[in-house]
């Protein structure tokens, strides 16, 4: 099973770093970013790019590139948004494996989504056990891990989501994590997004869904 205490960086600064390749799956980029700015997180977009081609053709101009990036810059979390394209764009970059060590060993949160995650695996950021999801293409190279299917999976501070349908719940819960519960619920609400998790484990349908 996997360990959920909440994630303690060993200083608390609400900044946090969203590393951003070509091909990237914008959606995920997207949310994320927004998400964690309504939360008053601060949020710098590193580039491979000055202007980053997204996996469906979307610009994105990031804030700083990956070069300029300091590896004792410390971050509450850096995130790693999918696409496959983008998965394999940041396997490629040194400078980017040796900054997610460098977080690892103090402690940082490391968020993954899609098929993110399968950089834990590649970087070796994770120990063979640890609880993770992904999206399912890439279920097959996670298999030293203990692989779920919840949408978002926390253990230390290791942490992964399934896909672009999972972004928004994924944000949210490193709002939760990284500000508080209550900001989480207002920008849920803010947003009108409702999880259908209670729904789901009750087995009761809302009633608005009901047939009439």
């Amino acid at each position: 099973m996997p360990r959920k205490p909440k994630p303690k960086p060993k200083e608390r600064t609400l900044e946090t770093l969203l590393l951003l390749p070509y091909g990237a799956e914008e959606m995920e980029a997207v949310i994320i970013i927004d998400i964690l700015r309504r939360a008053g997180v601060s949020v710098q977009v590193a580039g491979e790019n000055e202007i980053v081609t997204c996996s469906r053709g979307v610009k994105i101009i990031p804030d700083i590139l990956f070069d300029d990036l300091l590896e004792d810059e410390f971050f509450d979390a850096i995130i790693l948004p999918g696409g496959a394209d983008g998965v394999d764009s940041l396997a490629s970059h040194p400078h980017i494996e040796k900054i997610l060590h460098i977080q690892q060993k103090r402690g940082g949160i490391i968020a993954a989504i899609c098929a993110a995650p399968i950089l834990i695996a590649q970087f070796g950021l994770a120990k063979h056990g640890t609880a993770l999801t992904s999206h399912p293409s890439v279920e097959r190279q996670l298999s030293k891990f203990v692989y779920l299917q919840d949408t978002v999976v926390i253990d230390r501070n290791i942490i992964t989501s399934r896909g672009a349908g999972t972004a928004i719940e994924f944000a949210l819960t490193l709002v939760e994590i990284l500000a508080d519960e209550e900001t989480k619920n207002k920008i849920a609400n803010d947003i009108v997004y409702h999880s259908n998790k209670h729904n789901d484990d009750s087995g009761e349908l809302p009633e608005e869904s009901l047939p009439v």
